[in-house]
């Protein structure tokens, strides 16, 4: 199917950030992009401000007549699996025999066309794909990126690439995307236990991500995260390799350490590819983001820099000069005073990653944890570990469960998942008290966490912490 005969893309639900990186590149394509999404965003403010038309009220009569009358054959219908499927948008492109097209599968079409690294992983996808493209963008070598969040050292979730044909992009598990993808490189970061609504259990998940691995060309490569205990294909005349910032691997972190706010750490290679530029330890390598999760996605994404033909100086530099990702360990205030930090974790581990990293970064000091919960079915799945997670703050406030495209599942609630924790201090709130209930706490490091709409708090917390 060739892409480029499409005059016209229309996206439902265009706010979302993996749909609204597809209606970027399609613009920057000089296609007529426009769509529909429920709440006007501030990425789709953006959009708009990019020339891209956007209506917020569902109905066939808010439908661009450019769309209404082009033909058949000049439009590309693309749909986020988030919008339910009663969706009048939906309902009227099915009825007029459109094919409507996930995001994943306009992703899986662009790449044919290109070199293709693909990260995959139940939790590091957005950090080791931002750093990776930020590490071959800083060394000259360009790339296009698909992000699944907004980078701060360029400010957008797509970077383009005005030569070369190498792509980068997210291989998402949830509703088996990433099974599009026929990917040069792929990097899987880690397999947890995730979205049980879509898969029937943990080995059914693990199915999955080998049949990805499957799919990688031939001569291709696969990096995995060494703690992973899934016997994952080798590609066909390729190579396995596997990395860790925990134990020894083909390409390791070690000597992990906080100084001046940053991570440092050494990072050395047991065993490389042929032709690959790394042959040397490199030493005090500095590092913005905490964490030992964050050191495993940046010796990832140096591992694959290295296998494109970037040097350790490269390396070095890009990894000094990567500034982050906005809800990723996000820093908005840090004095001795208070600290506030925001991030985007949303699993029992990616929630006790983020505090622990929080306890490296600000050592004997009382960590307040805000957390939205996303989805019933995940709390009712993940309750109990949640819960072991959440324990690690010295004061918690939970907020009712964000969700997302599911209806509500009886017992299943905020109330619940408190009676579960064992913070020394504790207590549920509701996103409208949250601010009133912060003000009367005194607090000395806070963290927001949640992949639900708790974002939209995090300029109003800052600015009644200043």
């Amino acid at each position: 199917m060739n892409l480029d005969l499409y005059k016209h893309i229309y996206l439902i639900g265009i706010g979302g950030i993996g749909m609204s990186a597809l209606a970027r590149y399609f613009n920057a394509k000089g296609k007529h992009v426009c769509g529909y999404d429920k709440v006007q965003s501030n990425l789709c403010m953006e959009l708009e401000s990019e020339g891209i038309q956007i209506h917020y009220t569902e109905g066939l009569e808010y439908i661009p007549k450019a769309i209404q009358e082009a033909a058949y054959n000049e439009i590309l219908v693309i749909y986020t699996p988030a919008i339910p499927v009663e969706n009048q948008e939906i309902l009227y492109f099915t009825e007029k025999g459109f094919k409507l097209h996930k995001r994943a599968e306009v992703l899986g079409m662009i790449s044919r066309q290109s070199f293709t690294i693909a990260v995959a992983g139940t939790h590091g996808k957005t950090t080791t794909s931002a750093i990776l493209a930020h590490l071959l963008h800083s060394a000259g070598k360009q790339s296009t990126a698909f992000l699944g969040g907004i980078s701060k050292n360029y400010n957008t979730n797509l970077l383009l690439a005005e030569k070369g044909n190498i792509l980068i992009v997210e291989a998402d598990e949830y509703d088996r995307s990433f099974l599009q993808l026929n990917p040069d490189v792929a990097v899987i970061t880690s397999v947890d236990a995730d979205h049980l609504d879509i898969y029937e259990d943990k080995a059914d998940l693990h199915k999955a991500f080998k049949q990805f691995a499957s799919q990688i060309k031939q001569k291709g490569v696969l990096l995995v995260e060494e703690s992973i205990d899934i016997d994952f294909p080798v590609p066909e005349d390729g190579a396995k390799l596997s990395y860790s910032a925990s134990t020894k691997a083909d390409y390791y972190a070690e000597n992990i350490r906080v100084k001046e706010g940053r991570m440092l750490f050494d990072m050395a290679a047991l065993d490389i590819l042929p032709g690959m530029t790394y042959e040397k330890k490199q030493e005090g390598l500095a590092f913005i983001l905490p964490g030992i999760h964050n050191v495993s996605n940046a010796v990832a994404a140096s591992a694959v820099a290295c296998y494109l033909g970037l040097s350790c100086e490269d390396v070095e530099q890009g990894l000094f000069s990567f500034t982050g990702i906005n809800r990723r360990f996000d820093v908005h205030i840090n004095t001795e005073r208070i600290a506030y930090v925001d991030d985007y974790a949303h699993h029992p581990k990616e929630v006790s990653a983020t505090i622990n990293a929080a306890r490296q970064l600000f050592p004997e000091r009382e960590i307040t944890v805000v957390f939205q919960p996303h989805l019933f079915s995940r709390t009712q799945d993940f309750a109990q570990e949640f819960a072991d997670s959440l324990s690690l703050a010295d004061q918690l406030i939970l907020l009712d469960i964000y969700p997302a495209r599911e209806e509500p599942i009886e017992g299943v609630n905020a109330k619940m998942l408190l009676d579960l924790c064992a913070n020394p201090k504790k207590e549920t709130c509701s996103k409208e008290e949250l601010l009133k209930v912060l003000e009367g706490e005194k607090l000395d490091v806070l963290l927001t966490l949640g992949a639900g709409d708790i974002g939209t708090l995090v300029q109003p917390i800052k600015h009644m912490l200043n």
